[in-house]
């Protein structure tokens, strides 16, 4: 029996046992992973119980890789991941390998089969990943209940065989459940050799009474299922929920207000080794330093939080969110959060200091821009927003005012003020959190319509950027309706105006793509960043009409005879000259 205090009091216990029972060979598999630092609270503890089909020769090998890659390679995901993004794609990878092992084996009976369970406790969610016919049940105030299928298949009263299993085939289909846990839940996770030979009473009973050992409690159990005539091998796992992180306490607040805020700043005065140069940028959220290391003399720029906010748990989060999501999300296309020299006494953070003019600047000086220099630059931003979207991290406040363009033309964004991190937003705290966080003409309808944002809202507003570029600055796809709209109805009424009101050069093509991008719904907007890239770099015939197509694709055989008349017509003048020659 093990006890581990996570942050927020998050405290849990645990037992396991496993026995062959009647069998030569044990070939079920368990394990349970706590993670320190910081892990325990972005990913939380890891349980896996794997049962190796017995029909499967490999069937413990199965087993045994399943629970170490799960336990082993789940910690290795991004911090940013939600728990069922990062579980799916290891539990597909693991997968695709047992198959392929199996088909190493001329007859099927020597695969790598076996049933898996596994789940994630973080913040207060019990997050299941099941394929297979253990068990995972919730013990509360007495009262047992089942939180998984079997998948297996009658054939008649005695005999019924596996359905669904790791390695069976290379169309996984896990079954995943979301369970929202209370301090005192104890949960079993058992193999059919366990379950099969103890009644519900019997569970809950054995489960309910554990209290010290709950290694010994699981010995019993499996002890209990051999004497009821189990001729399986025999693995329980027991998890006792001692205490929750408490949102509605203080504590939340005080961790996020453990830094004091920093006093407004001058250029002259030091904060924590940093000597202010200048001024940046003051606003009712943050203020922008240039500052110097005083020991190096390294240049920096240090964001500071607003004053007036110091008592904004919301607030708060949000600006310690900049700083973690600058440190783990990494392109040549997004700004760099630096490592503070010492150790911080105020709260504040420090990012590379970036050369140039924002992109709202740029624009400004350069109101018609050559259409490949607008495909560079929205191939730029693209670049970065992919990096952030690989963490399963939203941007939020795509905008011009946000990028920042140097001489070379190199494109960086700079902000992570309203950064959505999936992993992140899992959690429960005490203070609502803000969604609606970017700047309203750039952002995406499903914000104002309470929707949840994805990917594609990034999307919606990359394609409202290139728009200002093709114009120069001057419109916007739906004008100032897009600001006034509040319901389904009002964005329903929206019509794109198109991009070449404002800049007759625009090709056909190119506006098509936009205005997909910008498309009001998200369904009718591209899969993917890479998509609209393609679109903008190569002419999409959807956007251009008959009209605007190449004669070769309008109408190939009128094309082909074209060129034969024309090659005609050179033979018969060559011939002619030869003649007369």
């Amino acid at each position: 029996m093990t006890s581990h205090m996570l942050p927020q009091d998050l405290s849990v216990r645990f037992g396991q046992a496993s026995e062959a029972g009647v069998k030569p060979e044990n070939e079920d598999c368990l394990g349970v992973q706590v993670p320190k630092g910081d892990l325990l609270s972005t990913k939380g503890v890891a349980i896996a119980l794997a049962d190796g089909v017995s029909a499967a020769e490999m069937g413990g090998e199965a087993a045994e890789v399943c629970v170490r890659s799960f336990l082993n390679d789940y910690y290795s995901t991004p911090e940013t991941w939600e728990v069922k993004t990062a579980a799916s794609r290891i539990l597909t990878a693991i997968n695709r390998w047992l198959f392929s092992r199996g088909k190493d084996f001329s007859e099927a009976s020597k695969g790598f089969v076996c049933a898996f369970t596994a789940g994630i406790i973080k913040s207060h969610s019990l997050h299941i990943f099941h394929i297979g016919d253990a068990r995972v049940y919730r013990l509360r105030e007495g009262e047992l209940k089942q939180l998984t299928d079997d998948h297996r298949v009658s054939v008649s009263k005695d005999v019924s065989y596996l359905a669904r299993a790791m390695g069976l085939s290379t169309n996984l289909d896990v079954d995943y459940v979301r369970v929202r846990l209370e301090e005192g839940d104890r949960l079993l996770l058992c193999t059919d050799g366990v379950h099969e030979h103890l009644s519900a009473n019997e569970i809950a009973q054995r489960a309910g009474d554990a209290s010290e050992d709950l290694d010994a409690a699981c010995r019993g159990m499996i002890q209990a299922a051999l004497a009821n005539g189990s001729r399986d091998n025999v693995s329980c796992q027991l998890v006792v929920i001692d205490s929750l992180p408490d949102v509605k306490g203080a504590e939340i607040y005080e961790e996020l207000g453990r830094l004091p805020f920093p006093p407004p700043l001058s250029p002259g005065m030091v904060l924590d080794g940093y000597e202010v140069e200048s001024i940046l940028d003051e606003s009712a959220r943050s203020q922008l330093y240039l500052v110097k290391d005083v020991e190096t003399g390294e240049q920096a720029v240090m964001k500071t939080p607003a004053q007036r906010r110091s008592d904004d748990a919301a607030y708060i989060e949000r600006f310690l969110m900049e700083e973690w999501v600058g440190r783990r999300i990494s392109n040549p296309h997004l700004v760099k959060v630096l490592e503070k020299r010492q150790q911080a006494q105020f709260l504040f953070y420090l990012m590379e200091r970036v050369e140039g003019v924002t992109l709202a600047e740029w624009m400004e000086a350069n109101p018609q821009p050559e259409m490949g220099v607008v495909i560079d630059f929205v191939s730029q931003i693209i670049s970065g927003v992919r990096a952030m979207h690989r963490k399963e991290t939203l941007h939020q406040d795509l905008k011009p005012e946000n990028i920042m363009v140097d001489e070379s033309g190199r494109l960086t964004i700079i902000d992570y003020g309203s950064a959505f991190v999936a992993g992140i937003n899992e959690a429960e705290v005490p203070f609502e959190r803000q969604v609606d966080l970017g700047t309203r003409c750039f952002s995406a309808p499903e914000y104002v319509l309470g929707r949840q944002p994805s990917r594609r809202s990034d999307l919606f507003s990359i394609g409202v950027i290139a728009y200002q570029l093709l114009t120069g600055g001057k419109g916007h796809p739906y004008g100032e309706r897009l600001q006034k709209a509040q319901g389904i109805r009002d964005f329903a009424l929206l019509e794109y105006v198109s991009a070449t009101v404002y800049n007759p050069l625009v090709p056909k093509w190119i506006d098509g793509a936009v205005a997909k991008a910008v498309n009001v719904h998200p369904d009718n907007r591209y899969d993917a960043l890479s998509e609209l890239l393609a679109d903008l770099k190569t002419p999409n015939p959807d956007f251009m009409g008959a009209e605007g197509l190449p004669l070769i694709q309008r109408s190939p055989v009128a094309f082909w005879k074209g060129v034969s008349g024309v090659l005609s017509l050179v033979v018969l003048i060559l011939f002619f000259v030869l003649l007369k020659g």
